[in-house]
């Protein structure tokens, strides 16, 4: 008789043998995901070979409109909430209401990919126990995830009182504009809300499963530095200064060499400068034209800022804002921040303590338990805009790599091993007093 993680492990296997520290609900549960491997990875499929690419509108609401397919018959009530003015397709809300005194769930996924109709990756592909597929981790096998465990949980009869409420956005790969309203609904539901779980794909290091109890904010800035042009004959004179990309250049050296410091991250991605140098309306093109005799007048950088709170991004913009404010001979610069970004997600006591709770249902599966995964190690996501309010767990999707490329690959099994955990996981969850 195979074990609980083998059966987890091997997702065609029907049998469940008995584990006493399991109930009998969640041994079925366990039995329910097991059982509808087969019927989990043909959902997969049929989300993949959909494109939502993020500026793909109505590809990204037909996704929408196959997992209300999923989630109506399981008694949830499904809005789509279209996102005019901001760029983008809109979001999913799926609510299902249980006892009035238990814990309230938020579950966060997206419905977009990065890849638009114009990819050639487009089509799903099944490769033994992998797959590879546009979003085949990124988010559409978390969405899967969701979808499988709610499903347990209803044969189960552990949805039946569960207060859950389902957020699938469709612009997380690239979010509307402006973010205010784009994640409005979100932030709402996270302050109604008890406890958020990410859908967002698992990381594993050194082979072990990781869970994140933190994720790290995104945010964009621009230099724009100015010098005296003229001819190059009189660069660094006390009438002609250092020119506008010295000045860049020693900005952009002092960040490197004043600003490192734990879980931060400062990418420099575009730079331009020259006699003139202007960035396009996206500002992710520049160009720029001058000549060797010429000072440069302009000089342009933009990058991103990665944080783990909201002190430390406000301690770095601060170290930022002065190093820019320090000019040298005969320049100027300034510093901004793009409106909007990504907040971060900080290593909260109650985040932990979800994830004490996760390996208490690893335990009981036969499971080995999960570390913290270093915040350093993972992007931004929607999690983020709620992990102030209230107490969040991220990393619950697949396991999958290659993520936003042409080899991006999901382990199928892992839908298994997943969507037990978090069946499990959110049943004791919602069955708990508020």
């Amino acid at each position: 008789m195979k074990s609980l993680a083998a059966l987890l492990a091997l997702p065609l296997a029907l049998a469940l043998p008995a584990q006493a520290k399991l109930s009998p609900a969640e041994q079925m549960m366990a039995r329910t995901v097991a059982a509808e491997q087969e019927r989990n990875v043909a959902l997969l499929e049929r989300l993949v070979n959909q494109n939502s690419g993020t500026l793909n509108l109505a590809g990204v609401e037909k996704v929408g409109a196959m997992m209300r397919a999923e989630l109506e018959p399981l008694g949830f009530a499904v809005t789509w909430t279209p996102m005019p003015g901001t760029g983008r397709a809109g979001h999913l809300v799926a609510v299902h209401k249980g006892r009035l005194d238990t814990k309230r769930l938020l579950l966060i996924g997206h419905l977009d990919t990065v890849f638009e109709p114009d990819s050639p990756f487009q089509r799903f592909e099944r490769m033994g126990d992998k797959a590879k597929g546009p979003g085949a981790g990124d988010d559409k096998g978390g969405m899967t995830v969701i979808v499988a465990a709610l499903r347990a949980m209803k044969t189960a009869g552990t949805l039946d009182g569960a207060n859950i409420e389902i957020h699938l956005t469709g612009d997380e790969e690239d979010a509307g504009d402006p973010i205010e309203k784009a994640r409005a609904a979100l932030i709402a539901a996270g302050k109604r809300s008890d406890v958020a779980l990410g859908f967002e794909g698992l990381v594993r290091d050194g082979g072990a499963d990781m869970s994140s109890v933190a994720r790290r904010s995104s945010e964009s800035w621009t230099v724009t530095a100015s010098g005296k042009t003229g001819h190059s004959s009189g660069i660094f004179t006390p009438e002609q200064g250092d020119g506008a990309i010295y000045e860049l250049a020693r900005i952009l050296h002092r960040f490197r060499t004043e600003l490192p410091e734990p879980n931060l991250t400062f990418n420099v991605g575009l730079i331009a400068g020259g006699e003139q140098a202007s960035l396009d309306t996206g500002k992710i093109r520049a160009s720029a034209s001058g000549k060797t005799n010429i000072v440069p007048a302009t000089a342009i950088a933009r990058g991103d800022l990665r944080t783990l709170s909201g002190e430390q991004a406000a301690r770095v913009k601060a170290k930022m804002a002065a190093i820019v404010a320090d000019h040298a001979p005969g320049t100027g610069a300034s510093l901004a921040f793009d409106p909007g970004g990504y907040p971060a997600m900080a290593p909260t006591t109650g985040n932990r303590a979800l994830l004490t709770r996760l390996n208490a249902v690893n335990r009981d599966l036969g499971l080995p338990e999960m570390a913290a995964l270093d915040p350093i190690k993972r992007g931004a996501a929607d999690i983020s805009f709620v992990a102030p309010d209230i107490d969040a767990l991220a990393g619950l999707g697949t396991y999958s790599t290659g993520d936003h490329g042409p080899e991006e690959t999901v382990e199928l099994p892992s839908i298994a091993r997943q969507a037990t955990r978090a069946a499990i996981l959110m049943s004791r969850l919602a069955a708990e007093k508020r």
